[in-house]
């Protein structure tokens, strides 16, 4: 289809292997290339994000990857040896971003995708972190207001144009039940149409607070991706593409096609797809996957995913039939590639495009001030996982900081405090004899959300009624809230729903069930975010300061801190 990608090649010979992509010219039909890449969250600058990868002899090996300019070179490589090319962002292209985005209002990372030359990108769920204003503003350009007591500026560096790209969410509808953005994108190649239809994932409701969605419907997905598609094809076009902002993962490599141990909502959209759908890119999940789907319901299905943050690039070559006008599923040729930066063994750096090193350093340079600012230090590096899945060190640290800035009583008289784990972004690195000195933009890393923290009362029984719901009747595992020290408790994994939380205890005394108790959260799960209904109940309410300010005054108030090792949710079979 496409000639050998031969100088890409050189840069990345172990997995490129591009000569798999290298389709007979002389063959019948239009070859077209489909380049996509997805969560990217803003990450301009090469950060501590990495890939694990196969070398050549089949072993493990953690590669660097990602920034923004290595991402543009690659793209611009791929899209310049293909004959048709389409470019696209399966949404989370803005938000929970480091903060040379998120301090100017993410129009630095709206301007590297127009130097980049996205022809659409999808909503994702963070798209609408700033409300569908604020997006809107994004998308059509202007400078948004200055509102008092901002760290955030808008037009920091001049005019702002807005996207040089379409932005499609076929399934967020208006009060009149229509989409707000458009809902699809169509192309000719060779005389042949191809169709694109975008979607966002319904969990939108759940992961974004409710009054930046308000007045927003989200329809299910499957259902509006079909409902699209047949309308395509009343149009005349055959061949539509699916590009969703739900995602899943697999037990597997990222380019193997089998996907032992594939699940998640992807699939479970992917089964209820009509025929009439030919590929799916997905997003949503970080995760890698290259699946080609052999189910009763769907055969031949490719459904793609390239990770996170500008650390891959999906790229799927497909041959459109002049006969039938459609996709030829057969001569479809996928793979994942990584956007590596730096050499390691069988892996050599990408070169970076200097159009966008000149657009990124411009907007670090402008952010340099706050973000260089020491904020404290820490005595070793602060995790953000933990290998049995309860509390972890970075969300006892957010905790306790929430805890501390709430607790005297003119901040809400807080007793306790519970942080969301979705909501904490990075570790604290600590790459050096400690201590290790911390940084503004490395808090800002951890906590980019500018989310204010609410005090609330909630009564034991509410307190208790909570933390049940960490894992409903319909989720799998848990989904824990990260505690502060004062909170501790065991949790029966093997227990129903309603009986998994024993021994709740707050500063070592039992929680009794119509006492009163005040309780530090962020605004986000104060609202109800991430399902915590439950939190909306909570009375007396008391605005606190910002999380970031939380976690800064937290790190400067001691020397080095170190992570706390206590256990503050027992894990019980």
């Amino acid at each position: 289809m496409v000639a050998a990608l031969s100088s890409v090649a050189r840069i990345c010979t172990a997995l490129l292997a591009f000569a798999a992509f290298a389709v007979d010219a002389q063959a019948d039909g239009i070859p077209l290339r489909l380049i996509a890449f997805n969560d990217f969250h803003g990450h301009l600058e090469p950060g501590s994000d990495g890939l694990t990868l196969q070398d050549a002899a089949g072993k493990s090996v953690r590669v660097s990857a990602g920034g923004a300019a290595s991402l543009a070179w690659l793209i611009a490589q791929l899209r310049n040896q293909a004959g048709n090319a389409v470019v696209f962002s399966s949404g989370d292209t803005i938000g929970a971003a480091p903060l040379v985005s998120t301090l100017f209002r993410h129009e630095p990372t709206i301007e590297v995708m127009n130097a980049i030359g996205l022809d659409f990108a999808i909503a994702g769920n963070h798209e609408l972190d700033g409300g569908a204003a604020e997006l809107r503003r994004l998308v059509v350009g202007g400078c948004a207001p200055h509102r008092a007591g901002a760290s955030t500026s808008s037009c920091a560096a001049g005019p702002y144009v807005g996207a040089k790209f379409l932005l499609l969410a076929a399934n967020l509808l208006g009060a009149d039940g229509q989409p707000i953005y458009a809902p699809t994108w169509v192309k000719e190649f060779g005389g042949i149409k191809v169709g694109f239809i975008g979607v966002v994932t319904r969990s939108l409701r759940f992961v974004v607070p409710a009054s930046r969605i308000a007045g927003i419907t989200i329809a299910a997905e499957a259902e509006t991706l079909n409902r699209y598609a047949a309308e395509l094809k009343s149009r005349g076009i055959e061949a539509i593409v699916a590009v969703v902002h739900e995602g899943g993962s697999v037990k597997a490599d990222w380019n193997d096609p089998q996907c032992a141990g594939a699940e998640g909502e992807i699939f479970k959209i992917a089964d209820q797809l009509s025929s009439d759908i030919d590929l799916v890119f997905s997003a949503h999940t970080h995760q890698g996957y290259n699946c080609l789907l052999d189910t009763p319901k769907q055969r031949g299905l490719r459904v793609i995913q390239a990770a996170a943050y500008g650390r891959g690039v999906s790229v799927v070559d497909v041959v459109l039939d002049p006969a039938t006008r459609d996709i030829d599923r057969r001569r479809t040729l996928a793979r994942n590639i990584p956007v590596v930066n730096a050499r390691h063994g069988d892996y050599a750096a990408v070169p970076r495009d200097q159009r966008v090193v000149q657009l990124v350093e411009r907007y670090a340079a402008l952010a340099a001030p706050i973000a260089n600012r020491l904020v404290g230090s820490v005595a070793e590096r602060i995790d953000r996982s933990s290998p049995d899945l309860g509390d972890f060190p970075s969300g006892r640290m957010v905790a306790d900081a929430q805890l501390m800035a709430t607790r005297a009583a003119e901040a809400g008289g807080a007793q306790l405090a519970l942080t969301n784990a979705t909501g904490i972004r990075a570790a604290l690195a600590c790459e050096q004899a400690p201590p290790c000195p911390i940084s503004y933009g490395q808090a800002f890393s951890v906590q980019p959300f500018g989310n204010r923290l609410i005090v609330m009362t909630l009564s034991g029984r509410q307190l208790r009624q909570l933390l049940e719901d960490q894992q409903p009747t319909s989720r799998k595992e848990p989904r824990f809230l990260q505690p502060s020290r004062s909170l501790s408790y065991a949790w029966k994994r093997s227990a129903p729903h309603g009986e998994r939380v024993a021994e709740l205890r707050l500063d070592e005394l039992p929680i009794r069930p119509d006492a009163s108790y005040r309780v530090t959260v962020n605004s986000f799960l104060a609202e109800g975010g991430d399902g915590f209904r439950q939190l909306r109940q909570g009375s007396e309410r008391v605005t606190s300061v910002l999380d970031i300010d939380a976690l800064t005054a937290f790190l400067r108030a001691q020397p080095a801190y170190a992570a706390d090792r206590g256990t503050r949710i027992r894990l019980l079979d």
